[in-house]
């Protein structure tokens, strides 16, 4: 008596139908294939989805087999709508399966768990194909020994591989041979089919050209066209599990990760070791009796058994945030803080108690930093951040401690410009290396310079002194002494009207800026030693940074120098004035690299 399957897309896709026939398990059958499994599979590949292709391709096998072993193999059924197929994950198109198994009182065969139980409540007959774990060895392991720590191959390319450890590995060619397309199909589809066949491998991300599976601690990416120009698949797998006590931590340092940081970022450049020590962190803080979770796409972090960790929930971290809190994690380890929506959800996480370790991609703990600045305001990121830490070489280079203070930034001496302001000191010895403020409409970064230096808003102050002695030479030089004393350089013959009978007039001005002034007679000479340094006066609008020169230089060009580096050609405008936008490249240039008017030169351009 002939006996009549139904194939669903699961049975198809991991070939287990297949598998069945060629143990002779099923035999004098007729095998229906839905013609919603079809279109659905079609669908796939047409959407460059691995899935598809491997579908198909196992429906093909299924036709060579039929001939072999004398089944008939027959489509069936209407074509779905385009919504049936857009909402197959919904169950629409299981649904039109269970229908066709019912119309042609046929054995439904499935490996999903959910269609063998609705088919089941529908009175259904059908038949479950368990997954089976795989113990053959798959083809791209031959490329890794225990010092590969990714594997390269790419199309029409000698299979590559990096061997060694974080920080210290070598490119090295695994292979004479350069690979074929076929080959990395292939290879691609056992990696594909061992999602369905392996409990510890899953499909982590599946986009047009593109899927990253997880599969057990080996993180495999696979692209191909149209998202990539041809087939590549790239295998990263750890080479070391390492403890805290494994890196060089300082006592101060272990006792701030044990008692109080819990707003940590680690950052470094790709391979540096960021994730080994987020691990390790994790780890540690598990084995300090502390409930831990972790925030993973792809799930690929080394963490004890204990920690469990998330992917994205429905496409998104924030929904699975709101699963986290209602588990109450005592730190939650977040890998790969890259998109805005991510600094978000790490920084609400935080704001709400949850311990938080962030991995950043970043060249140094500085612009791990300044990748939270426009991110969130200014001045929670101290409330979000507390340790930052620099991987580089697979160990602790560098690590800022970060605090909000009001006060005068270093280097001014006006006290009514004092202002939020984010301090970053060096954690081992305590020393203040940088300051976060607002500066014109900006939120920038400043270094703050080795006593003796200008730098930063002491320039400001410099510039506004500079200001009011103008009205008496438009060439007045300003130096900063100390805090409360400057020193302002005129021309001598201005040096009487300055001072005033019995130094009243200077007296006037001290009060007025608040700082004892020194005047003295500058030497001509001084100003242009060179015949093309041409003498300015500094000054600033809420929008630009203005050099004012003589105005018989009006309609010429000059090349600006700052501590001696060219930074870019300008032509003088009206009036002997020379506008750069605080927006533009070369007005953060100038910003950042000089402390003083006397670190900026102007020289003619010669045509």
């Amino acid at each position: 008596m002939t006996c009549v399957i139904v194939a669903d897309t699961s049975v198809i896709i991991n070939g287990y139908l297949a598998d069945q026939i060629e143990s002779n398990s099923v035999k004098n059958s007729e095998i229906i294939i839905p013609q919603a499994v079809f279109d659905e599979l079609q669908s796939q590949a047409s959407n460059d989805k691995q899935q598809g292709f491997v579908g198909l391709e196992q429906i093909q096998k299924l036709n060579k087999l039929s001939v072999s072993y004398g089944l008939k193999i027959i489509l069936k059924g209407s074509h779905p709508a385009i919504d049936d197929i857009k909402f197959a994950a919904s169950g629409r198109i299981d649904a039109l399966i269970i229908d066709i198994a019912k119309q042609n009182n046929a054995v439904l065969y499935t490996s999903d768990k959910v269609q063998y139980l609705v088919a089941q409540a529908e009175d259904v007959q059908t038949i479950f194909l368990k997954p089976k774990i795989i113990q053959e060895d798959l083809e791209f392991l031959k490329f890794f020994d225990n010092t590969t720590m990714s594997v390269h191959l790419k199309e029409n390319q000698y299979p590559l591989g990096k061997k060694g450890k974080p920080g210290e590995f070598i490119l090295t060619k695994l292979s004479d041979e350069f690979l074929s397309k076929d080959y990395l199909k292939m290879i691609s589809s056992q990696i594909l089919s061992s999602v369905n066949t392996s409990d510890s491998s899953t499909i982590e991300i599946s986009k047009t050209g593109a899927s990253v599976v997880q599969y057990n601690d080996y993180r495999i990416a696979i692209t191909y066209p149209p998202f990539s120009e041809s087939y590549e698949i790239t295998i990263v797998h750890p080479t070391v599990k390492l403890s805290l006590e494994d890196y060089t931590i300082s006592e101060a340092l272990m006792s701030r990760l044990t008692d109080r940081a819990e707003g940590i970022v680690i950052s470094g450049s790709p391979g540096s070791g960021k994730s080994t020590l987020a691990s390790g962190l994790a780890n540690f803080y598990h084995s300090q009796g502390k409930i831990v979770k972790t925030f993973e796409s792809p799930r690929d972090l080394q963490v004890d058994a204990g920690i469990t960790q998330y992917g994205k929930l429905n496409g998104s971290f924030d929904n699975t945030a709101d699963i986290l809190l209602l588990v109450r994690p005592d730190y939650t380890i977040f890998d790969e803080v890259r998109r805005r929506e991510d600094f978000t959800t790490f920084s609400d996480l935080r704001l709400t108690g949850v311990g938080m370790v962030g991995v950043i991609h970043a060249n140094s703990s500085l612009d791990a930093i300044q990748r939270f600045i426009g991110k969130i305001e200014l001045g929670i990121i101290p409330n979000v951040l507390d340790t930052v830490v620099f991987v580089n070489n697979g160990d602790i280079e560098k690590v800022y401690d970060l605090e909000l203070k009001v006060k005068v930034p270093t280097g001014m001496t006006e006290s009514d410009l004092a202002r939020p302001v984010i301090e970053i000191r060096n954690f081992e010895d305590n020393n203040l290396e940088h300051e976060i403020y607002t500066f014109g409409e900006e939120n920038v970064i400043v270094p703050v310079a080795k006593r003796g230096e200008k730098v930063g808003i002491e320039k400001l102050a410099a510039d506004k002194i500079k200001d009011y002695f103008q009205r008496y030479d438009s060439n007045a030089q300003v130096d900063i002494l100390s805090e409360n004393r400057v020193k302002v350089s005129v021309r001598e013959d201005c040096i009487a009207s300055i001072i005033g009978r019995g130094g009243t007039n200077i007296n006037e001005i001290e009060k007025l800026l608040k700082v004892h002034i020194d005047i003295v007679a500058k030497d001509s000479k001084s100003l242009s030693s060179n015949s093309d340094d041409i003498p300015f006066s500094f000054s600033e609008s809420k929008t630009a940074l203005l050099l004012t020169v003589n105005r018989e230089y009006t309609s010429m060009h000059v090349d600006i120098y700052a501590n001696e580096k060219y930074l870019d050609s300008v032509r003088i405008g009206k009036k002997g004035q020379i506008k750069i936008p605080k927006r533009s490249d070369i007005a953060r240039n100038l910003m950042n690299s000089t402390a003083s008017q006397n670190d900026i030169q102007l020289f003619l351009k010669d045509f």
